[in-house]
């Protein structure tokens, strides 16, 4: 029997803590999002993904990261049918700040749609009381200070427990100016938020082929008590070894616009794929699993968020927790190539 299988069966999962609040959760996360909006829709299967929310509850996985944005709206109503049964094992996650439009996203943080926000993603969800509050982006036309104490008055009305941050993409922070840092307007917003009320996580792209964050923003959270969430631990599916170049994907597919996930690309990023599988087949693993554990291994305070919609990958990925990489897996994994084909 494999480790995974040994590790399937205890069902157990190690725990974490975010933020200065000190929120305990599973140590792997589960990412929605790809049950409602943004992955090819002919593969969705509402019934599947609520089994896989099941899934992951039973195995530990108690952060159910999503936000009112997914569909929009589905999402959260998705799930607000599990935690109507199931509220008290689950951490629930969501957030506020981006609307969707016909070809775009507007960040919104007036004041007066952040507490509209909040009411909505309550009666969707179907609970009294979200976990952590994240603000998606920062508005350009709203002084975060605005924003974050309204959130902050959410914490105070017992609607919300702590607040999150995510973290600008990487094209945004790059027009931040020449010389500038991948995530430095990120952290000048952090700094900022900070001073209103408590910064409990800040939510950003780590992955074995997105390392950015290891260099400026992971370190200025584990410096402050700032929790992590590893959004696309896996790459957008694609360290999972399962996608083949050249596949193609539908056209209301994320992937058909990113320039990794190109014929070329993928064929090209291929030795990453190789380097996990040759250290999970060490240990009776996944690639996707090591591709998890790496970023476990990266921080304590890190949780990983990876998206899932089926029962079999929620399962999978709750295991990953249980794999200790060693020393010379994580310099192997180190010394792959980078990844090409990043966002201009």
């Amino acid at each position: 029997m494999t480790q995974w299988g040994r590790l399937r069966e205890v069902g157990r999962l190690e725990r974490r803590t975010v933020g200065a609040a000190a929120l305990e959760v599973g140590a792997v996360g589960l990412g929605c999002m790809p049950m409602s909006w943004a992955y090819t829709a002919s593969r969705r299967d509402g019934e599947e993904s609520v089994r896989a929310v099941h899934t992951a509850l039973d195995h530990g996985t108690t952060l159910l990261d999503t936000a009112d944005m997914y569909g929009p709206f589905t999402n959260e109503l998705l799930l607000g049918r599990v935690l109507k049964e199931r509220r008290a094992d689950a951490f629930v996650a969501t957030k506020c700040g981006l609307l969707v439009g016909e070809q775009h996203l507007v960040a919104n943080g007036r004041p007066g749609y952040v507490r509209r926000a909040c009411d909505a993603s309550l009666r969707r969800l179907q609970t009294d009381t979200i976990d952590l509050y994240q603000l998606h982006r920062v508005d350009p036309e709203v002084p975060i200070e605005e924003t974050w104490g309204a959130m902050a008055e959410l914490v105070a009305t017992g609607k919300v427990r702590a607040l999150g941050l995510c973290a600008v993409g990487a094209r945004a922070d790059r027009r931040a100016g020449a010389g500038a840092g991948l995530y430095d307007l990120t952290i000048r917003h952090l700094v900022r938020a900070q001073q209103v009320f408590p910064v409990s996580s800040v939510q950003a792209e780590l992955s074995v082929w997105a390392p950015e964050a290891l260099d400026e923003l992971l370190p200025w959270c584990a410096a402050r008590g700032v929790g992590f969430l590893a959004a696309m631990p896996l790459g957008n599916g694609f360290l999972t070894g399962t996608l083949t170049p050249g596949q193609g994907f539908e056209p209301d597919d994320i992937r058909a616009r990113h320039p990794r996930f190109t014929a070329e690309m993928m064929a090209a990023n291929q030795p990453l794929v190789a380097g996990l599988r040759r250290v999970a087949e060490r240990h009776g693993a996944t690639p996707a699993q090591v591709a998890l554990a790496w970023t476990l291994a990266q921080a304590p305070g890190v949780v990983p968020v990876p998206g899932a919609k089926s029962a079999r990958w929620t399962a999978e990925n709750a295991a990953a927790a249980a794999l200790a990489l060693e020393p010379a897996d994580l310099a192997e994994i180190a010394a792959l190539p980078p990844a090409r084909g990043a966002w201009a």
